[in-house]
């Protein structure tokens, strides 16, 4: 039960986000069920793998670049309309809320604990889509030096 819950939310969130964003109407339930892959990529390596966060948002952001990359092609479309609205369920925006409150309550060691934890997440996800996009070259040179003349 809690599978299908952490499903439909996140990928009831990206396709919210798609919506605000003003992605294609068409993009919407691709874009929704990449954003759910992501999370549930990063929920199952956190929850059942005990994974640390870093890896965790890795591996999620991996999950979805790759997905956003089939995407793209099976859909003639950038493969930007898929990536950034399927980072919402990723983005770790409690432990940047948590940051800032605890600096306002002046629990310094706490805050510095959850930005560290912030920037942890955002450079896992940032290594991941880069990751993804090296990937994506390399099998484009691959393809093209197969070519037949």
């Amino acid at each position: 039960m809690n599978f299908i819950v952490n499903f439909l939310f996140s990928m009831f969130s990206t396709i919210a986000f798609s919506i605000i964003t003003n992605i294609p109407r068409r993009a919407f339930l691709a874009c929704g069920f990449t954003g759910a892959a992501g999370w549930m990529t990063f929920w199952i390596l956190q929850t059942y793998f005990h994974q640390n966060i870093g890896i965790a948002n890795f591996l999620g952001a991996l999950m979805i670049g790759l997905i956003s990359i089939l995407f793209s092609k099976t859909m003639h479309m950038p493969v930007i309309v898929f990536n950034v609205p399927s980072l919402v369920p990723l983005v770790p925006g409690g432990p940047a809320y948590m940051a800032v409150r605890h600096m306002m309550n002046q629990e310094f060691t706490e805050s510095m604990e959850k930005v560290v934890t912030v920037l942890v997440t955002a450079g896992a996800i940032a290594i991941g889509f880069m990751f993804t996009n090296l990937i994506e070259r390399a099998l484009k040179k691959t393809r093209l030096n197969f070519r037949p003349k």
